[in-house]
């Protein structure tokens, strides 16, 4: 597994390879939560968790079922937030402490162009004037707004189109006009295409004594 290194230095990531076994990673309380998937789908899931296991491991935490909520969102011990993501053949997750961070996405995608016809969908109006045709045919659009997306959904309990999320790279943040939310994003870019989004948690009310 690697470790993913981020600015935002409350949030530890990683990622790694899905291998052939990885759906033996799972609990029997995953496995009966994922039905009648098909092995490729427990081998993804399975990679995934063991990732976030390994990160949870980091925070002091035992190795524990990774459920989910009605929504799809997983599901996290007390005091913490976190996000799992993988394509075909990568898994990763992210984990926080939410006295750091409230919301937290994760995506990750091959960095491959999209396929065709869906740039227009992935990017707003104004999105394709800020960025060139080259960046708009990356992942990158569809990654970040992926990992908004899934710090925003448990939070709001609510759903995102793309055309909900504007993502502005250069000040590392992406709006949600609906809700008037901006979240901090990260991007990184190898053989993979990492999104990350997040909010920190509100600073505690100072106590004033007299």
């Amino acid at each position: 597994m690697e470790i993913i290194s981020f600015d935002q230095p409350s949030i530890i990531a990683g990622f790694r390879p899905v291998e052939d076994a990885d759906a033996n990673a799972l609990f029997s309380s995953e496995l009966a939560a994922l039905g009648r998937a098909v092995p490729k789908v427990r081998r993804q899931s399975g990679a995934a968790r063991i990732v976030a296991r390994t990160l949870l491991g980091k925070l002091g935490f035992r190795p524990i079922p990774i459920l989910k909520t009605r929504a799809g969102a997983p599901t996290w011990p007390a005091a913490i937030v976190g996000s799992l993501a993988h394509h075909d053949t990568v898994a990763a997750a992210a984990v926080a402490q939410t006295k750091a961070i409230a919301a937290l996405g994760i995506d990750i995608e091959p960095n491959e162009p999209l396929p065709k016809n869906l740039m227009e969908l992935i990017a707003t109006p104004r999105e394709q004037h800020m960025y060139d045709l080259r960046l708009l045919q990356r992942r990158d659009l569809f990654v970040l707004k992926e990992a908004v997306y899934k710090a925003y959904s448990p939070l709001f309990s609510d759903f995102l189109e793309f055309q909900d999320v504007e993502v502005d790279i250069r000040s590392r943040s992406a709006h949600v006009r609906k809700t008037n939310c901006t979240f901090s994003i990260e991007l990184l870019i190898s053989e993979n295409v990492i999104g990350l989004a997040y909010l920190r948690a509100p600073a505690p009310n100072l106590i004033q004594t007299v």
